[in-house]
């Protein structure tokens, strides 16, 4: 496949669903009106405001200046709106204020001592969002008979910064493997730290689907793999892959704030970008796309026909949801060599079979690994899928 029917393919398929992640199960898709994708997943906002933002800006060099609106509206201000639900739907519901308009969301652990069944799910709109008509489709999503109970309140966007950063601690992948916040000392120098300011992209290593990649990689990486990491958000997997020994990592996303991200914390952990090649993929939303599925006649490059060149890479993963693992199939296990190992995660337990269902015509040896109740499948792609 050219690399211009790549780019409409994923683009097309990718901006007909709204693809976040917390749960994955939300009864039906979301209005094509709202096109998300590899960024979505288990929001994070931004961490450290003012060495952030000044970086971004420098990592935007290359980026479409129309893409540049979203990253604008990190100085403005937000809703804040707390959502209490019943516990049995809260993954569910907060899914589907992820499709229907939140930015974020996050749910509050419940005490020890808490019996009652109601949850509370914490939520970041932007300013002029609907916010009683967005929980309102959130919830019919998923067939709740009422709309739950909600209250708003206009948050100062430098608050919120503070408080995520402030949540944002070290974390231990395995033995000898740290993801350090850029604001935060190594705990262990020895160890393999990869330095980290997420910004909005996900993966800040606390995630289950970021670490169950971040050990596939860490079983898989030999030394001198060509890596892609499909749906790069903040990085992590491309910067961990070079650190484990690869000769080169390659990140695609759509979110241009997911690239800046990504570049600055390429930056932070001292690799240069004839390590690290970060790409954006065109979305709808930019004004260089010429025709209905969002393609830029400015991207048929020779560069785009050498990063979408089929089976040129060692190691595929691919963190995103589960729709878009089902829909781009194809794409993804195509990047991999035949021999290669394709990993897939972002998707709950209960979802692996419909992987496993999908993958099969082109993967073998598929194993699962599971933490809490997320998952990571991941097998080798086979020499001759068709007629296996």
């Amino acid at each position: 496949m050219s690399s211009s029917n790549f780019i409409k393919h994923l683009v097309c398929a990718l901006s007909s669903r709204c693809f976040h992640q917390l749960s994955h199960r939300v009864a039906r898709p979301c209005p094509s009106s709202i096109p998300r994708f590899f960024t979505g997943r288990k929001a994070r906002e931004l961490p450290k405001p003012i060495p952030f933002a000044a970086d971004i800006s420098a990592s935007l060099s290359s980026v479409p200046s129309s893409e540049t609106s979203r990253i604008d509206s990190f100085a403005s201000p937000y809703l804040s709106v707390n959502v209490r639900c019943h516990k049995d739907v809260a993954d569910m519901l907060s899914e589907a204020l992820l499709c229907f308009g939140a930015s974020s969301t996050t749910i509050h652990e419940k005490d020890a001592g808490d019996t009652s069944n109601e949850i509370c799910i914490d939520s970041i709109f932007p300013e002029d969002e609907d916010v009683s008509m967005c929980i309102s489709h959130a919830a019919d999503s998923i067939g709740l008979k009422q709309i739950p109970k909600y209250e708003v309140k206009l948050g100062d966007q430098y608050d919120w910064i503070k408080k995520t950063q402030e949540s944002f601690n070290p974390v231990e992948v395995t033995e000898g493997l740290w993801i350090v916040p850029e604001w935060t000392t190594p705990p262990d120098v020895q160890a393999t730290n990869i330095i980290l300011n997420p910004g909005l992209a996900f993966g800040t290593g606390e995630h289950p689907t970021t670490k169950l990649c971040l050990l596939l990689l860490h079983r898989l990486i030999r030394g001198g793999e060509l890596f892609l990491d499909y749906g790069t958000g903040s990085g992590i997997l491309a910067i961990a892959a070079l650190k484990f020994g690869a000769a080169l990592s390659v990140g695609i996303d759509i979110d241009p704030v997911a690239i800046a991200s990504a570049r600055q914390n390429a930056s932070l952990n001292d690799i240069g970008t004839d390590k690290v090649q970060l790409h954006l993929v065109p979305s709808k939303t930019s004004s260089r796309l010429m025709d209905p599925c969002g393609v830029s006649e400015e991207q048929s490059s020779d560069r785009n026909e050498v990063i979408f060149k089929a089976e040129k890479y060692d190691v595929v993963v691919a963190n995103i949801l589960l729709n878009p693992l089902l829909d781009l199939s194809e794409n993804i296990v195509s990047f991999a060599k035949p021999g290669a190992v394709v990993g897939l995660s972002g998707i709950l337990r209960e979802q692996v079979p419909s992987i496993m269902d999908r993958y099969s015509q082109f993967l073998e040896a598929i194993s699962v690994t599971e933490m809490d109740d997320w998952a990571c499948v991941c097998g080798i792609k086979k020499t001759n899928p068709a007629t296996s």
